[in-house]
């Protein structure tokens, strides 16, 4: 025992050095913050990153070390909840991560299988001090003996079954066994349902599968980022803190209502109303909700430009709609699809008003008068009051909303009225797949976020710019004084 006690003194002292190099870094990183954007930009990624470290290590300190197996070959490995590497040249693994292959026998070696194995060591600790050390023999052919063997095999995990509940799920790493560590290292091609009954594991295997795909698909998920699903908070409160546990802080945990951005839902539906909101067939219904919004004029809309007034009827709107709709892109963002095909056919109406010979009936209009009217159509408010009639932009949230306070028409009565309620109504959890749905069919119109966008990189351009036109600036002056003094 002396011996892991070494060990693990080790282990933490480097843990120690980690930790304090990773807040001064992040201390000195944020020091920084008056510095020009390239600077800015890489002190965030190290606050983020080094931040990352701390939360980690912070969140495994109490049991980093659990194992050890011992080759046939001579060679050691301790297990862990981390990896952790020797700060010479060779960066040696000090501390190898549950997940890494190598580390795989700690879990599915057997007398019959020993996977190269002599031995296999748990390791029990108490904050950081090794409290008891339980030894498999897997190489049955081996006599050494360290005296801290136990005939039961499963004694340690008899122990992790006994040990004091606290009101928190605890994780598995230190006894996954065969059938489990099998479902957690699956590959990963998409949905992997995992099923049983009830306290057969089932949480904490998938738990700890999200954990081994964080390790073997990082730079994958570290972009799309990891969601964990809850039933209700108490789920979520009773759970949290196994991922951290297993070294992984960047994963979000959420219940159902909390899904769609800005809304948290938290009030109850009826049984009967939630039976409705749920059924897969309200998708085909929002969508003709959607649908409904595409608006044609009942029957004319007349638009009033430069002394005269176009009428805008149903059959013209209508050849606009499809060929909007034939873009098949989600409502907003298919609008400027819509106000392209109105903005063309009022451009023809007043053409052919004020543009035709009288006599013979040819255009009078050149190219660029066609362009001018046009231009001068887009910036009559009219227009765009007729197009908003004609095709609304339209939130989630309003689309719902409205959809529930008159759902007639597109459901039984009795469907109906089960979900029928007013507009300032909360919000209930089975809302949120309906604010989900609406949000793939409307889409967003990204014109104003890409105008912003680009005004704000043309004002970083000009503040890099100005920069360096400062420093040159100086420069420049300083060789200009030292040539004086010469």
């Amino acid at each position: 025992m002396r011996r892991e006690q070494e060990f693990i003194d080790g282990l933490y002292a480097r843990v120690d050095v980690l930790r304090g190099d990773a807040e001064n870094a992040v201390g000195d990183a944020l020091a920084q913050g008056d510095k020009p954007m390239q600077a800015r930009l890489e002190r965030d990624i190290l606050v983020a990153e080094r931040s990352g470290l701390l939360a980690a290590l912070n969140a495994v300190d109490g049991s980093l070390c659990f194992g050890r197996i011992d080759l046939a070959s001579g060679t050691t490995h301790h297990i862990g909840r981390i990896g952790l590497r020797a700060d010479d040249a060779e960066h040696t693994p000090v501390l190898i991560d549950w997940r890494a292959e190598v580390a795989r026998p700690f879990y599915l070696a057997t007398g019959h299988t020993p996977m190269g194995l002599r031995r296999r060591r748990h390791i029990a600790t108490e904050g950081r001090t090794v409290t008891h050390l339980h030894d498999e023999i897997l190489d049955l052919g081996d006599a050494t003996r360290t005296g801290h063997e136990d005939h039961n095999g499963d004694a340690v995990l008899l122990a992790a079954l006994n040990s004091a509940r606290t009101g928190r799920m605890g994780d598995i790493v230190r006894t996954i066994q065969a059938d489990q560590d099998r479902i957690i290292r699956a590959p990963h091609r998409g949905v992997l349902v995992v099923e049983g009954g009830p306290g057969t594991g089932k949480t904490a295997v998938a738990l700890h599968r999200a954990a081994y795909l964080l390790y073997e698909h990082r730079e994958l998920l570290a972009r799309r980022a990891v969601l964990i699903v809850g039933p209700n908070p108490a789920f979520l409160g009773y759970i949290g803190e196994v991922l951290p546990s297993l070294g992984e802080t960047g994963v979000l945990l959420a219940t159902v209502g909390e899904l769609f951005p800005g809304v948290k839902a938290t009030a109850a539906d009826t049984p009967e109303a939630a039976a409705v909101k749920g059924r897969a067939d309200m998708a085909d219904v929002l969508a003709e909700v959607v649908r409904d919004r595409q608006a044609l004029p009942d029957p004319v809309l007349a638009i009033a430009h430069d002394r005269e007034v176009l009428m805008l009827d149903d059959g013209l709107v209508s050849v606009a709609r499809e060929r909007t709709r034939a873009a098949k892109l989600p409502h907003n963002a298919s609008r400027e699809y819509f106000e392209g095909h109105i903005l063309n056919t009022l451009t023809e109406l007043y053409a052919e008003r004020v543009g035709t010979d009288p006599y013979d009936g040819s255009s009078l209009l050149d190219a660029s008068d066609i362009t001018q009217i046009r231009d001068e159509l887009a910036e009559n408010p009219e227009v765009w009051s007729a197009i908003d009639r004609l095709w609304p932009r339209i939130t989630p949230k309003r689309l719902v909303a409205d959809f529930l306070a008159e759902p007639e028409g597109y459901l039984s009565d009795a469907d109906a009225a089960a979900i029928r309620r007013p507009v300032t109504r909360a919000w209930t959890v089975a809302d949120v797949p309906l604010l989900d749905e609406a949000a793939e069919l409307l889409g967003e119109d990204d014109r104003l976020a890409r105008f912003r966008a680009d005004r704000e990189r043309e004002t970083q351009i000009a503040y890099a710019q100005g920069v360096l036109d400062v420093s040159y600036a100086s420069r420049t002056y300083e060789f200009e004084d030292k040539e004086d003094g010469d």
